[in-house]
């Protein structure tokens, strides 16, 4: 079969021009933003081992990661999920750190999705890691840290919606399910499934108390003010604890200023196994999917050697960017402002313009004037770039002028521009 090498593969595109300058733009503010936190910059290869992705884990299945052979026939795979990998640099390069860790990054994952889901298999992901605390402190800052990272985006309308996975773990021990309806179960109240719920419920053997508690889990979301009563109905201490940590986890929020962007929702589950408490998840409209994904997990790190506790997040940009664009959210960013064109014969003056301009910390695009080219082609050009003005030197030792007219060599057209 022919391949047409004008196209992407399926499942990736080109970013480019002013779509990849707002991308970039919105990158930087965030990273700003982690920084300002006092997290600091980690970069992870990638692609890793393949075990570092396994099963135990918790990250994508096997089959949905790109995976290839070196020359010692090792497996390796394109990083699908960035957590393990920072998990495994902490317990290299940190295992004797006592004091909390704080890092961010900016990566690329790949996972192979299935054609008909109509995801990008490759997306630019930012986020951030804090570990070696065990705090609600730490849950709570991780959650401020996204509103104050979206805000800086430029986001203004969107939710962050906190959920428990000891809450749910809490329950089915409680009910004595085995593994396999535990995972049915996951996905009907994943999917606010409520009579599947109420079918599969109908089938198990529990006390009343704790079958109620099951057939309300779809419909456990909106304000923090449920947790108080739902408390007092829950007869096993596990999920208890994981009410008591989000009333926490939303006090310190209040404190932060940030809880007007922040509710609950108990049929929040992952499919992520190394979650271990609080897990989290922001949207806004515009996009049909989940902007952040993050949570604790408190044994990945066992897992490298190093036994701490940790919480973190990511934001999917490339979903950001799109929310952005429908939401017509307007993105500043650093444009050329001055094209200078200039005849061969005025080369070296042009040449010093440039340099000094750049010196200021001006953006200058240099361009040899071509035969033929209108000033109006010129201006089409500095239109699709985004560039704000164009400069026009005819010979060495003549004056500058803005373009305004004809351009002939050597004539001196236009307004003319400032002495340097």
């Amino acid at each position: 079969m022919e391949v047409n090498l004008l196209h992407t593969p399926e499942g990736v595109r080109d970013i480019y021009n002013g779509e990849c300058a707002r991308k970039l733009s919105v990158q930087s503010r965030i990273s700003k933003v982690f920084h300002r936190y006092g997290y600091q910059d980690i970069e992870t290869p990638t692609f890793e081992f393949f075990d570092i992705f396994g099963r135990e884990r918790g990250s994508v299945s096997s089959r949905e990661m790109f995976k290839f052979f070196d020359r010692d026939n090792n497996t390796l795979v394109l990083k699908p999920d960035v957590t393990p990998a920072i998990a495994r640099c902490v317990a290299k390069y940190y295992m004797d750190e006592t004091v909390p860790v704080r890092l961010c990054y900016r990566e690329r994952t790949f996972i192979n999705n299935s054609s008909y889901q109509g995801r990008l298999k490759e997306n630019t992901q930012t986020g951030a890691e804090l570990i070696g605390d065990d705090s609600a402190d730490a849950d709570a800052e991780m959650i401020a840290l996204v509103v104050d990272a979206l805000k800086s985006a430029g986001l203004q309308e969107f939710q962050v919606e906190l959920g428990q996975v000891d809450f749910f773990r809490g329950l089915v021990e409680e009910a004595g399910m085995d593994d396999q309806t535990q995972e049915t179960l996951r996905e009907l109240i994943e999917n606010k499934n409520h009579f599947g719920v109420e079918e599969l419920i109908a089938e198990q053997e529990m006390p009343e108390g704790l079958r109620k508690i099951f057939l309300q889990l779809p419909e456990l979301f909106g304000g923090f003010a449920m947790l108080a009563e739902l408390e007092g109905q829950i007869t096993n201490e596990r999920s208890r604890k994981a009410v008591r940590r989000l009333m926490e986890v939303q006090r310190i929020l209040e404190s932060y200023g940030v809880a007007e962007y922040v509710s609950c929702d108990l049929g929040m589950l992952s499919n992520y196994n190394y979650y271990t408490g609080i897990i989290f998840k922001a949207y806004t409209y515009g996009s049909g999917e989940y902007l952040v994904t993050g949570g604790r997990y408190d044994r990945l790190l066992c897992q490298f050697g190093k036994d701490t506790a940790a919480v973190g997040f990511a934001i999917v940009i490339d979903r950001l960017m799109l929310a952005l664009a429908r939401q017509k959210v307007e993105i500043p960013v650093e444009v050329i402002q001055t094209l200078l064109l200039y005849e061969p014969e005025a080369r070296e003056d042009a040449l010093r313009m440039a340099a000094g301009m750049r010196e200021r910390g001006e953006n200058v695009c240099l361009m040899l004037r071509r035969h033929g080219m209108t000033p109006e082609n010129y201006r089409d050009y500095a239109r699709r770039n985004g560039i704000a003005q164009i400069f026009y030197q005819a010979k060495n030792g003549g004056n500058v002028y803005l373009i305004d007219g004809e351009m002939e060599a050597g004539a001196e057209t236009g307004d003319k521009a400032e002495e340097e």
